[in-house]
């Protein structure tokens, strides 16, 4: 008997420290896609879309958003599924990229997903968005319909040009919303940021497919994508968030075993990061995807160091 406890002492101090090293997936419980992280109150909160898509299944089956959250970078805990296409009452589905964003203690969920053939909307991908008073949720509808829809959007010809909004607010106060497959569009938001102030811009940055993400450091505007297919991650800058934008290169490679990576950075506790997912857990693929986390760095002129993805992922932070 005494073996059998010191056995299953030994074991239990071992998945302790196993536990205690982030290993890349940073999720292996459920398939999870399109990575957006958050910092909010000395935490990192994880938005991701959800893969249900049988194996063999070469079709997307995302039902629901989740969030996961992490004090360390390392331990992450599951908040469970935030938000459904269910909660939008026109849409008819299909949990695609999405961001969240913090401006006056409400949290905004910019999410990309299909839109019912009705009187507003001959269907295609649409852009809602949901409000909560928690980053963790329960988040609703904001304002009933779709903030964007594919009818507004037309220098794209197809009816998926409506993806993976980000959302970014500058050093005035002024919020815009970027976002697009095939082209790169934007277009400022109201304060209330529910509502669109103004006409809808669009732009072709170099190989842009799709997947933007948008920031500023050190007065530099960073617009960082997917491009190609399979998709590399690319990026380009610009000293106004309106361009012209400079072509900077390529940071990511095609990730092993899936077609499609996105990515969403961020700094927390003096480290970059930098998020992405490939389709590496056990039966996993393009339709089954897995979030990772690597470092990023920079170079001293401001330019992005190549990713070095990684088994082991990064290292807890206090």
């Amino acid at each position: 008997m005494k073996t059998l406890n010191l056995y299953i002492t030994v074991f239990a101090l071992l998945v302790s420290l196993g536990n205690s090293n982030a290993q890349n997936p940073i999720i292996k419980h459920i398939f999870t896609a399109d990575p957006a992280p958050l910092v909010h109150d000395e935490t990192v909160y994880l938005y991701t879309g959800h893969d249900t898509a049988a194996v063999g299944v070469d079709s997307y089956k995302m039902p629901d958003w989740h969030v996961f959250s992490t004090k360390n970078m390392v331990n992450w805990e599951d908040h469970g599924a935030c938000l459904s296409t269910d909660v939008f009452s026109w849409s008819s589905g299909g949990a695609f990229a999405a961001q969240c964003f913090e401006r006056n203690g409400k949290f905004y969920f910019y999410v990309s997903l299909f839109h019912k053939n009705d009187d507003i909307s001959k269907g295609g991908v649409a852009i809602g968005v949901a409000v909560s008073d928690s980053p963790t949720g329960p988040f609703k509808d904001a304002i009933g319909k779709a903030l964007i829809t594919n009818e507004m959007t037309t220098d794209m010809k197809h009816s998926w040009d409506d993806l993976d909004p980000t959302v970014f607010v500058d050093d005035d106060g002024q919020a815009y919303i970027f976002w697009g497959n095939g082209s790169c569009k934007y277009a400022k938001l109201k304060d209330n940021m529910i509502e669109l102030d103004g006409e809808i811009k669009t732009f072709k940055p170099k190989n842009f497919t799709e997947a933007p993400w948008i920031y500023k450091r050190n007065g530099t505007y960073y617009l960082v994508y997917a491009a190609n297919m399979p998709e590399t991650i690319e990026y380009s800058t610009a000293t106004s968030i309106e361009g012209p934008w400079t072509y900077r290169g390529v940071i990511q490679d095609p990730v092993e075993n899936s077609f499609t990576t996105h990515p969403g950075i961020i700094d927390f506790k003096g480290k970059s990061y930098f998020f992405y997912h490939n389709g590496t857990l056990p039966t996993g693929g393009g339709y089954r995807r897995s979030v990772c986390v690597d470092y990023l760095f920079y170079n001293d002129d401001g330019t992005i160091k190549k990713i070095e993805e990684t088994k082991e992922g990064v290292k807890p932070v206090n």
